[in-house]
């Protein structure tokens, strides 16, 4: 059982990580306009493995890569995660960055449900309790309409189901392997998976697979956001190291307030009234549940101290 204090440690980490990642959905919807987001995302990928390479004989020399864990399980990771991102960054050339990312939020249902199927995690009422709360302040924020539902709101909803998957191989692998390793390896089975993604749309003319060599400013563009995803990522690694993935599936939510003020800032989109509501609304579910899981550690500690002086 993970110490008490490692695991609302694990809480505050992913809610940091979640109001930094929507950085790199914002970078990526700049670079839609001139890109396709096959490769945008390959970039992606190329930069994380670029930035994490000359950490990775430092980590090899410290020990730190004793186990890796199945090569298989590590390689699947780091598809999924391509796929991902191939996926949602093809659905923001058609819609608004927080409303795709409000659609995207059907994934913490997701991997509430996959926790308990395969990684075994017991889940209380109250729990479920704040993901749904936090799905409901999303839909008050899309306010289901056609030009939303509409065949490009099946990206995010994909999108959504990989990222879950994902998550749980994090989870499961996290325990066992060293953060900077993990995200390495993922790097690099994301350059191979967009590689022949790419390969492909160039043998068959597909828009969204198509390839062509960016300008010096789209290369910072393209740096930023390889930067801005390792780390982030880095940071949902090691809070998966600490804490349940089904107690941390709130906390996704918390992306929802950073993509909307990014969204403000860089592309002039004003949210509503109801915007404001439904971001409320998450937030409040995010804190109720880490407020739930001190309670139910200081019961804990509460327990265990009364045992041990009987």
């Amino acid at each position: 059982m993970l110490p008490k204090n490692e695991t609302e440690k694990g809480m505050v980490i992913m809610a940091l990580a979640m109001l930094w990642i929507p950085g790199i959905d914002a970078l990526a919807k700049l670079l839609t306009a001139t890109h396709s987001p096959g490769q945008i995302a390959l970039t992606r990928f190329l930069f994380q493995a670029l930035l994490l390479f000359p950490i990775i004989p430092w980590r090899l020399r410290k020990g730190h890569a004793r186990s890796m864990g199945p090569l298989h399980l590590q390689a699947m990771r780091g598809v999924l995660i391509a796929v991902t991102t191939l996926l949602f960054f093809a659905a923001l050339r058609f819609m608004p960055l927080a409303e795709a990312i409000s659609i995207f939020f059907v994934e913490p249902l997701i991997l509430t449900l996959l926790s308990a199927i395969f990684l075994g995690e017991s889940i209380g009422w109250r729990r479920v309790l704040g993901v749904l709360v936090g799905f409901a302040g999303a839909l008050v924020i899309i306010r289901p309409s056609y030009e939303v539902f509409g065949l490009a709101s099946l990206l995010p909803v994909c999108a959504a189901c990989c990222f879950a998957a994902y998550l749980v191989l994090t989870r499961k692998l996290a325990a066992s392997t060293d953060p900077i390793v993990m995200q390495f390896v993922a790097g690099l089975s994301g350059i191979v998976a967009m590689g022949i993604a790419l390969v492909a749309g160039a043998l068959f003319d597909i828009e969204v697979l198509a390839a062509r060599m960016p300008d010096s400013g789209e290369w910072l563009l393209m740096a930023g956001l390889g930067i801005v995803a390792t780390t982030g990522h880095l940071l949902v690694v090691q809070a998966f190291r600490l804490a349940p993935a089904s107690l941390l599936a709130p906390f996704q939510y918390l992306e929802i307030i950073s993509a909307t003020l990014l969204g403000l800032l860089i592309f002039g989109h004003f949210p509503d009234g109801w915007t404001w509501v439904g971001i409320v609304t998450i937030v409040t579910s995010g804190l109720y549940v880490f407020h739930r899981e001190r309670v139910r550690n200081r019961e804990a500690a509460a327990f265990d101290a009364k045992v041990d002086n009987t």
